[in-house]
């Protein structure tokens, strides 16, 4: 049945079924009620969506664990909603879980209670866009103050745009509501827009933020960089920020198996040269366009690990 298929197909190459131009008789393929079911799959299979997501069944679909891509990334600034699922099969548990049905109710109601958590973060956050590069996060922040207590504020790099986006969330639906009435104000030299947001900011792991005065003086000298080529090494990341941005002082790269690229943090010794850094989004390095913003972390020396004894 399989070489029948394939020579089936490959008389309807480009498009041209052979058969009507003689080239074989419809007797050798069924005949008639042959060609006509065919005729029907294929007209079945041109319906398909082929980004559709994988179906899962359900008895597997509800047996899964949720890991985060990057144990321990999240200071690094993976997105913690970023997870693999993987189901239960492996651990031996499936069939106990299955009848006795604890974890498994318990799993859903844990998943339903961090969906609904996360939409109601999301109903308080906003999209800014239109920001001028000169524009820090307290600048923005302070802006919108007016409209109702600031929970975060984060500026990110377009690479399409000298431009720069953030998204604000509030304590309450109603500042993130009154904030859309900002969608105009002048900050620097360009009106901002402001919309709902459709996500919601990743958190950073708070014992990685700024401890003290000196620290936060270094976040304003560090930048943050996505989507770096894994060809290319620390030594070309530091040769590039130096020659558009001004002298390196601390660079990090990480990057692991799960992920395509790299990302890294670069502090600079002059505040004006991590400001410099950011119209460098979108820049080829290697051979992937970066994408640059603000960190919220500073680039902690590494501390030698303690000898066991």
């Amino acid at each position: 049945m399989g070489h029948h298929n394939f020579q089936h197909q490959h008389q309807k190459m480009n498009g041209v079924d052979l058969r009507r131009n003689g080239g074989v008789s419809d007797e050798v393929h069924g005949g008639e009620g042959f060609n006509r079911e065919m005729k029907d799959l294929e007209e079945m299979l041109s319906k398909l969506n082929p980004m559709a997501e994988e179906f899962v069944p359900p008895s597997l679909s509800s047996n899964y664990a949720v890991v985060p891509i990057s144990p321990g990334g999240e200071q690094f600034g993976f997105d913690p909603f970023s997870y693999a699922m993987q189901t239960g099969l492996g651990d031996g548990n499936f069939n106990r879980r299955k009848r006795n049905g604890y974890g498994l109710g318990r799993r859903r109601m844990n998943v339903r209670t961090s969906m609904a958590q996360r939409e109601e973060v999301i109903r308080r956050t906003v999209y800014v866009s239109d920001i001028d590069h000169q524009v820090t996060e307290e600048q923005l922040a302070t802006l919108f103050l007016t409209c109702g207590q600031v929970v975060d504020c984060r500026i990110c790099g377009d690479p399409n745009s000298v431009l720069r986006f953030a998204f604000i969330e509030f304590t309450d639906e109603e500042g993130a509501r009154s904030s859309l009435s900002l969608a105009g104000t002048m900050l620097g030299y360009y009106p901002v827009k402001v919309l709902p947001s459709k996500t919601a900011i990743a958190p950073v792991n708070p014992t990685f933020l700024p401890r003290s005065e000196d620290e936060r003086e270094m976040c304003a000298r560090t930048i943050y960089c996505t989507n770096i080529d894994k060809k290319v090494t620390q030594a070309d990341v530091k040769l590039f920020f130096e020659y558009f941005c001004g002298e390196v002082k601390r660079l990090r790269l990480l990057g692991d198996y799960h992920h395509s690229t790299r990302i890294g943090f670069v502090e600079f010794v002059m505040a004006e040269s991590a400001i410099a850094a950011l119209n460098c989004s979108g820049a080829i390095l290697g051979s992937l366009p970066i994408r640059v913003s603000p960190s919220k972390t500073p680039v902690r020396p590494r501390t030698p690990r303690s000898v066991v004894q």
